[in-house]
């Protein structure tokens, strides 16, 4: 037990800490590479946050469980929402671009809507998995030409006018080299920061786990609260770095970035590997959930947009309302 206890108050110690470094050589990259910082979250946080979701839904589609993965994705993009973003809300208010409402959030729409057209017949097929995973790739694609195209005040900055500006061409081979080792720290710390992001979110879920299992708590109790909000502790943490320092969009795009990963990448990539046939408890409760949740952020933004005002406390409120009762119902719904 006390071996349980140490794990779990280290753990989340290094998790504050991995987190820390991961958003600072984000941070530090985008600036480097002059890229807005919703593609940063898009790209690196919320694909590099979902990796946990990648490799358990792997795993289950290898093991002829593609079912877990199914539920692994759409439960995780729930609880992105409704936790994750709620909580971070509360914390932290965050700002809504206008790009936002008019680009990010109706793709997000049109990706649930096809999650929930292509399980109409209860089965994902290879067909449908290479269609998701097309549409993945074509998505990445247009995000990153979009977003570079796009001419953001906060990329523009001063440092850009140092280079070139010795006739000598000494101070471009020093501004370079060391342009280069920054660039070689950005990328290290966001790899290092992942990685302890992950590892450390694991010991977490043990710990909890360990101790939930001493103090008494069923298995359906501990795996639908402790291993579910165990799984998004590394959006969860990185979003409210992300928030602290003010990179709102690196918290708004971490959050799409990693539901759009989910819906067309994690399940795209389970249903090539094995078929995927739905419980049709998915259908009623989980993917109404998730259309649900994406429709009320899409709501709250937009609200939040017209009255220029911050996704704040009161939308944080409303979204974890939503994970209350969406955990209350999934717990009547396992025990009927």
């Amino acid at each position: 037990m006390w071996l349980a206890v140490v794990t779990v108050f280290v753990a989340l110690a290094i998790l504050v800490w991995s987190a820390d470094i991961f958003i600072n050589g984000a941070t530090t990259l985008a600036k480097q590479l002059r890229v807005p910082g919703f593609l940063v979250g898009m790209l690196i946080l919320g694909l590099g946050s979902s990796a946990p979701e990648m490799v358990v839904s792997v795993l289950a589609a290898l093991q002829d469980s593609p079912e877990l993965a199914l539920g692994n994705a759409y439960g995780s993009n729930i609880i992105n929402i409704a936790l994750v973003l709620g909580a971070t809300a509360i914390i932290s208010p965050i700002i809504i671009h206008q790009d936002i409402i008019k680009r990010k959030l109706p793709l997000l729409l049109i990706i649930t809507v096809l999650a929930a057209w292509q399980l109409r017949d209860g089965v994902l097929n290879q067909a449908d998995g290479v269609l998701l995973l097309g549409g993945m790739v074509l998505v990445l694609t247009t995000q990153i030409v979009l977003s570079l195209r796009e001419n953001h005040p906060k990329n523009n900055y001063k440092n850009d006018a140092i280079v070139g500006k010795d006739s000598t061409g000494s101070l471009d081979l020093i501004v370079n080299a060391s342009e280069e080792s920054s660039l070689t720290y950005s990328v290290s710390s966001i790899i290092i920061g992942m990685l302890m992001l992950v590892i450390s979110s694991q010991a977490v879920v043990w710990g909890a786990v360990v101790l939930a299992t001493f103090w008494g708590l069923s298995e359906l109790v501990i795996g639908l609260t402790i291993v579910a909000v165990g799984t998004s502790l590394p959006e969860l943490v990185a979003s409210l770095a992300a928030a602290r320092k003010g990179e709102h969009d690196m918290v708004l795009g971490n959050i799409i970035g990693s539901n759009i990963f989910n819906t067309l990448g994690v399940v795209g990539l389970a249903a090539i590997i094995a078929p995927i046939t739905a419980n049709p408890m998915i259908l009623s409760r989980d993917i109404l959930a998730m259309g649900a949740v994406t429709f009320l952020l899409v709501a709250l933004c937009a609200i939040s947009f017209m009255t220029k005002r911050q996704l704040g406390r009161l939308s944080g409120i409303t979204l974890l309302l939503f994970f209350t009762g969406y955990t209350i119902w999934l717990i009547e719904t396992v025990n009927m």
